[in-house]
C-alpha cells in the first residue's frame, strides 16, 4: 500500500474515531489513604479510621460512563474492604468490596485499586467499608451528573448540596460488635446520630459541631441525601418547608411533594428545595430521627442542622437573634407512614426513562426474613435461652463468612468446602409468619448460595417474621437495581398479591424496606455475571447472618463473562 493510501486511510480512520472517542467518559483518579484521624465530638476527643483524615470521607464526583480508579492503601491495623453502594458493577464484580464476597481484605500496608466505569446510571449513591463495623466512620457520597449538556428531568437547581446521615458511638465500635458477638446479646446503640459527621444541639456538649446550610431567597437547592447510619432507618424533615423528591438510589422519579422523608440505611434521596421568596424573621430545624419497629432499645434521639436565609447587607435584623422552629416528625413506630411513603415511589417510565421491569418470570423465590436463635459457640456462654445467642436468617439459613472470597472460588471452580448451592428456594417449613412463632426457634447456618443462568428473570417475595417482634429490615442487592412491584401488611397471599403486582411505573432501587410485619416483592434481570451479596443494611442484622449470595453464570458471548482477577487483588 502506497504512503498516501496509509494517510488516507489514518484520516478515514479518525474522522471515525474520533466522535466516538469525544463522547465516551473519562478516567478519574482517587487516591485512598485509610488512616486513624482523631475527631472531637460530644466533648471527646477518639481516635476513628478515616480515608485521608476527612470525617465524612471524600465525595467523589463523575459522570454517567466516566471509568474510575480509586487506590486503596490501608495504614492502619484493621483489614479493609470499600463497597461503592449502588454501583451497578457491569462485569466488574472483582471492585464490587464485600469482605470474603467478592475480595479477600486490603490488609495492613496493602494496597487495591478498584477499577470500574459508571453505565447508565447518574444520580446520587455512597461508598463505605464492607468489613465488620468499619464503615461507622468510613463513608462518603458519590455524585453521578449526567452526561454533559444532558439536563435533569426537574428544574435545574441553584446549587447542590450533599445531606449525609451517620451514627457516632463513643466508643470503639470494633470492640462493641466483638464483644456483642460472644455474649450472644445486642450490641450497645450509638450515642449520636450526624448530618454530614455533626451531631447538632440538641446533644450535650455539642451546639457547636452542627450542620448549616445558608440560601438565598427565591433560590432552589438539590439536597443529596445518603442514610450512612449503621443500625437505624430517619425521618427527615425541615422546619416550614417542603420537599420535593425527585431521585431515589439514583434513579429519577415522579415528583413527590411531601414534608417528611423516610430513608432507610443503604438508601440515597435527592430532594428539591424552593427557599421562601422573602426573608423569613426565623431559622429553621434541619431535623432526622429514627424509624423503629423492632422491640430491641435504639437511640431515640433527633440530630438537628439548621436552615438560614442569608440576609441582605443593608438588613437592620442582620444581627438579630431568631427563634428556632422544629418540624414535626412521625411517630417513632408509624410504619403506616412509612408504607404510605414508599408506595408514593414511581419510576419516570418515560421514553427516555424506561422502566424495563421483566414481566415474564424465570424464577420466583419466597425468602423469610428476621430473627431466631443458634445455638452457643464451644467453650462460650450466652445471653439467650438454653444457652443461645440471637441470630438472623433467610429462609432459615444464617450465613457462615467463608475464609476465602467466594468470586474466586466460583471464578477458579474450587467451590468445594466453601460454599454450597443449595440454598432454599421457599422457607424449609411454613408458619404464620407475622403470628404466632413456631416451637422451634433455632436456625440453621451455612454458606449456601443460589445459582442463577445469565440472564434469568428473578421475581423475590421477601416476608417478614415476628418471631422476636415485627420488625422492619432494608435488603440491599449488589450488582443489580431490582423493580419493587408490590409491598403489603401480613402474610403474602400469591393468588391475590400477585394480581395486583405494578408492573407499569414500579419504584428502581438497591435497597428496600420489607416492612414490618409485612412483605415486599421484587423483580430483577439477572445480566450481571459474578457473585452478588444480599443483605439487610442494619449492620447489627447482618452481623447475626440476615445475607446470602447469588451466583450469576456467564452469557455465552464475550461481553457476557466476566474477566480474570486484576494482578493486585488482595490475598486471604
Amino acid at each position: 500500500m502506497g504512503a498516501f493510501m496509509k494517510l488516507l486511510l489514518l484520516a478515514v480512520c479518525a474522522i471515525w474515531v474520533l466522535p466516538g472517542l469525544a463522547m465516551a467518559g473519562i478516567t478519574r483518579h482517587y487516591k485512598f489513604n485509610i488512616v486513624m484521624q482523631n475527631v472531637t465530638r460530644l466533648c471527646q476527643t477518639k481516635s476513628i479510621v478515616t480515608v485521608n483524615g476527612q470525617f465524612p470521607g471524600p465525595r467523589i464526583v463523575a459522570r454517567e460512563g466516566d471509568r474510575l480508579l480509586i487506590k486503596v492503601v490501608n495504614k492502619v491495623k484493621h483489614n479493609v474492604t470499600l463497597h461503592w453502594h449502588g454501583v451497578r458493577q457491569l462485569r466488574s464484580g472483582w471492585a464490587d468490596g464485600p469482605a470474603y464476597i467478592t475480595q479477600c481484605p486490603i490488609q495492613t500496608g496493602q494496597s487495591y485499586v478498584y477499577n470500574f466505569s459508571i453505565t447508565g446510571q447518574r444520580g446520587t449513591l455512597f461508598w463505605h467499608a464492607h468489613i465488620s463495623w468499619l464503615r461507622a466512620t468510613l463513608y462518603g457520597p458519590i455524585v453521578i451528573l449526567p452526561k454533559k449538556h444532558v439536563p435533569y428531568p426537574f428544574p435545574q437547581p441553584f446549587k447542590e448540596i450533599p445531606i449525609v446521615f451517620g451514627e457516632w458511638w463513643k466508643a470503639d465500635t470494633e470492640k462493641i460488635i466483638s464483644q456483642a458477638l460472644q455474649s450472644g446479646g445486642t450490641p450497645n446503640i450509638s450515642d449520636a446520630f450526624t448530618i454530614n459527621g455533626l451531631p447538632g444541639p440538641s446533644y450535650n456538649c455539642s451546639a457547636k459541631d452542627t450542620f448549616k446550610l445558608k440560601v438565598k431567597p427565591g433560590k432552589t437547592y438539590l439536597l443529596r441525601m445518603v442514610n450512612a447510619a449503621l443500625n437505624d432507618e430517619l425521618f427527615f424533615s425541615i422546619a416550614n418547608h417542603s420537599l420535593t423528591v425527585v431521585e431515589t438510589d439514583a434513579v429519577y422519579v415522579k415528583p413527590i411533594k411531601t414534608n417528611v422523608v423516610l430513608i432507610t440505611p443503604g438508601q440515597t434521596t435527592n430532594v428539591l428545595l424552593k427557599a421562601k421568596s422573602k426573608v423569613p424573621t426565623a431559622i429553621f430545624a434541619i431535623a432526622a430521627r429514627p424509624y423503629a419497629t423492632g422491640p430491641a432499645t435504639f437511640d431515640n434521639t433527633t440530630t438537628i442542622g439548621i436552615l438560614e436565609y442569608e440576609q441582605p447587607s443593608s438588613s437592620k435584623i442582620k444581627n438579630r437573634k431568631f427563634p428556632l422552629l422544629k418540624p414535626v416528625l412521625p411517630r417513632f413506630n408509624d410504619t403506616k407512614f412509612s408504607m404510605k411513603f414508599s408506595s408514593k415511589i414511581r419510576s419516570l417510565a418515560s421514553a427516555k426513562f424506561p422502566a424495563n421491569v421483566p414481566k415474564k418470570v424465570n424464577r420466583r423465590f419466597f425468602f423469610t426474613v428476621g430473627l431466631g436463635l443458634s445455638q452457643c459457640l464451644k467453650n462460650q456462654t450466652c445471653q439467650g435461652p438454653n444457652n443461645t445467642r440471637l441470630a438472623a436468617s433467610i429462609n432459615n439459613v444464617s450465613f457462615v463468612q467463608p475464609n476465602i472470597a467466594l468470586l474466586q472460588a466460583h471464578f477458579f471452580k474450587k467451590s468445594k468446602g466453601v460454599y454450597t448451592t443449595d440454598f432454599p428456594t421457599n422457607p424449609p417449613f411454613k408458619f404464620n409468619y407475622t403470628g404466632t412463632p413456631p416451637k422451634n426457634l433455632l436456625v440453621n447456618s451455612g454458606t449456601k448460595v443460589v445459582v442463577l443462568p445469565f440472564k434469568t428473570n428473578v421475581e423475590l417475595v421477601m416476608q417478614d417474621t415476628s418471631i422476636f417482634g415485627a420488625e422492619s429490615h432494608p435488603l440491599h442487592l449488589h450488582g443489580f437495581n431490582f423493580f419493587v412491584v408490590g409491598q403489603g401488611i401480613g402474610n403474602f397471599n400469591p393468588k391475590k398479591d400477585r394480581a395486583k403486582f405494578n408492573l407499569v411505573d414500579p419504584a428502581e432501587r438497591n435497597t428496600v424496606g420489607v416492612p414490618s410485619g409485612g412483605w415486599v416483592a421484587i423483580r430483577f434481570l439477572a445480566d450481571n455475571p459474578g457473585v452478588w451479596f444480599m443483605h439487610c443494611h442494619l449492620e447489627v442484622h447482618t452481623s447475626w447472618g440476615l445475607k446470602m449470595a447469588w451466583i450469576v453464570k456467564d452469557g455465552k458471548r464475550p461481553r457476557q463473562k466476566l474477566p480474570p482477577p486484576p494482578s493486585d487483588l488482595p490475598k486471604c
